[in-house]
């Protein structure tokens, strides 16, 4: 042929899968050539040379065969002797199928010889003519007539023990099957009755053959959202199960504690727990009831977090928010049938309805907090980012701890000012002032959203209250502004001061206070110069009225303001008989003290006050007016002696 090839027959040598490692490849080296010293160039070039010369197809000896060809031989060799095996086991097999078709061919031969003629070997034609071999029925000798009655009655009894067999079956069946119809029946009447109470049911995610029932809130956090549902589970009396999984089985709630002055003086009321044998629905209330608390609480904690400025501390299970020096709040979740420790006895129950209001306002805030989520969904997103939006913290905590200081600075404020106006009043001064706390909170008329939401809103925006009052002299008035932000800077309580004092209209209060005996002393100073401007304005006209009259006898002295800041004032006699007035003025007492002047000395603040006083009044806040009141005091110490 013109177009002949070469086709090897030797077989071909597995490479192995992975190459040979450095060790290895240095062994296989040495045992081949030997050491390394021996090995040289020129040594090398011959060897290649020898190579280019030699026969491919030669076949080596095994001597000079190395290891790997001899495992290579070796496997082959295991490979050839299992394909003989096979071929000799098909063989064998294939012999044996051609003996029994000789076999039929030849027994057929008998009634059909051209057709078993034609499946029938050449050897058995030649050994065997057609139709020498034959089958016939052989029937068996004939039984007596007792054995025939025998065999009749066994079959008989077998046939009824068979047939009462199946019928106890059959009964056993229907039994079963009518209670599990009732069964069945009962469970999805429990089913329908959970449905018709207003409770999602639908399949389960991830095992779609069982029910469930969708118990918690979708605008949740996704790790309590995700734990909202629950699987119907039917039991052997058909009753229905409610499989929470990992839930707890027991009833938790957030409890909160009033602490004042180092004692418990108020508790949350605590839901009652659920007994085992409970209705379903009651039972999904309990999961449901669970479930919030939980997230309430992680909220609780998740917010505490921030607040660390605001002396909000937490602990494993406790948030500790102070109020005051004297009173915090403490929230724990707690389960509803655990015995109370004796560290958190109660000892009293004055702030029970406190501890009751805050627990029902943390939980109307997350509520809240699930419609703002609810609507923010609703809404068209924002635009896509590679920046992770951060969910915020909900405000549970800051709006409660925002009220109760307010509430706290409020009723503070309201004290001092009665006492400061009783004060006023022992000495005669008929002065009042007016309160209005929390004038920030008001509903708007014009309603956007639901009635329950615009309150809320009014509760998480900054609580204002407004105390305006007229002091001793005419046109004199003050006004205080209490606000306090729970959300923005600048967070906390604060006092602004607003005053209008027609003779010292150069005096202007802080722009904000923070403290509390800051913003007293302001109001304090406040009263005790307007005290003396009106104490200056009654001497002059009183003087006026005197030189009118011109009465003779004694003579009113005129007091003048010598240092207004500091309650002090001077009336100048041409007898020598000069005299200071010196104001005191606190929360529990106005005190009114005269004092000589001699000379020029008078004029000294200091010289003044080592001298003994003159004369001297105090008006205290528990006290009846029944002594003279200040003007009539002042009238008194301003006669002059002729």
């Amino acid at each position: 042929m013109a177009d002949s090839f070469s086709l090897p027959l030797r077989p071909l040598t597995e490479k192995p899968d992975r190459p040979d490692t450095l060790p290895i490849e240095i062994a296989q080296i040495n045992a081949r050539w030997g050491s390394f010293r021996d090995v040289n160039e020129e040594t090398l070039l011959a060897k290649i040379e020898e190579d280019k010369n030699r026969d491919p197809w030669e076949e080596e000896d095994e001597d000079d065969k190395p290891a790997e060809d001899v495992d290579s031989t070796e496997r082959l060799e295991t490979l050839y002797k299992r394909r003989a095996e096979i071929l000799q086991f098909a063989m064998q097999a294939h012999m044996e199928a051609l003996f029994a078709l000789d076999f039929v061919s030849l027994l057929l031969s008998k009634h059909t010889p051209r057709q078993a003629e034609t499946s029938m070997s050449t050897f058995l034609k030649q050994v065997a003519p057609l139709g020498s071999l034959n089958a016939e029925i052989v029937e068996p000798p004939p039984k007596s007539e007792a054995a025939v009655q025998d065999v009749k009655t066994v079959s008989r009894g077998w046939r009824a023990q068979n047939f009462n067999a199946a019928a106890n079956k059959l009964l056993n069946s229907a039994t079963r099957l009518e209670e599990e119809v009732t069964s069945e029946t009962k469970y999805w009447d429990e089913v329908l009755a959970v449905k018709e109470k207003g409770w999602k049911v639908c399949r389960l995610p991830r095992e779609r053959t069982a029910l469930g029932v969708q118990y918690g809130f979708l605008e949740a956090t996704p790790i309590f959202r995700d734990r909202g549902l629950a699987a119907l589970r039917r039991a052997d009396n058909g009753s229905l199960i409610l499989d929470k999984g990992l839930a707890p089985q027991k009833t938790r709630t957030v409890r909160v504690r009033v602490k004042h002055r180092g004692q418990i003086t108020g508790c949350s009321k605590m839901p009652d727990p659920i007994p085992d044998a409970a209705s379903v629905e009651r039972t999904i209330l309990q999961a449901r009831d669970t479930v919030y608390e939980e997230e309430l609480f992680h909220e609780l904690m998740r917010e505490a977090r921030i607040m660390g400025s605001h002396g909000v501390t937490t602990r494993q299970n406790l948030v500790r928010l102070p109020i005051s020096e004297d009173q915090e709040i403490l929230f724990d979740l707690v389960d509803a049938d655990r015995e109370t420790p004796d560290e958190d006895k109660i000892e009293s129950t004055e702030h029970d309805v406190l501890a009751n209001g805050l627990s029902h306002s943390i939980r109307i805030l997350l509520a809240y907090a699930h419609r703002q989520n609810l609507r923010r969904r609703t809404q068209p997103p924002p635009p896509l980012s590679q920046k992770r939006r951060h969910t915020p913290e909900y405000q549970l905590l800051r709006p409660v701890m925002a009220y109760l200081q307010h509430s706290s600075h409020v009723r503070w404020l309201e004290s001092f000012m009665n006492d400061i106006y009783r004060v006023l009043r022992a000495a005669g001064v008929e002065r009042d002032f007016h309160a209005v706390p929390f004038a920030s909170v008001s509903l708007p008329k014009v309603q956007a959203v639901p009635k329950v939401e615009s309150l809320v809103q009014q509760f998480l925006m900054p609580f204002e209250s407004t105390f305006s009052g007229h002091l001793i002299t005419p046109q004199s008035s003050f006004r205080v502004k209490i606000r306090t932000n729970p959300v923005s800077p600048p967070f906390g309580t604060h006092y602004d001061i607003s005053i209008d004092l027609p003779h010292h209209p150069e005096v202007q209060p802080p722009g904000r206070i923070g403290l509390q005996n800051e913003a007293a002393a302001a109001l304090m100073h406040f009263v005790k110069l307007d005290i003396v401007s009106a104490i200056a304005l009654q001497g002059s006209k009183t003087a006026k009225n005197t030189k009118k009259e011109g009465a003779e006898g004694d003579k009113q002295l005129t007091w003048e303001a010598a240092y207004p800041h500091h309650g002090e004032l001077l009336a100048l006699s041409n007898t020598g008989r000069s005299k200071k007035l010196k104001i005191s003025l606190s929360r529990e007492e106005l005190k009114v003290e005269t004092f000589p002047l001699r000379g020029l000395e008078g004029f000294g603040r200091s010289g003044a006050t080592k001298a003994p006083s003159l004369q001297s009044q105090t008006w205290t806040s528990d006290q009846t007016p029944s002594k003279p009141g200040l003007m009539e005091f002042v009238a008194e110490v301003s006669r002059e002696q002729s």
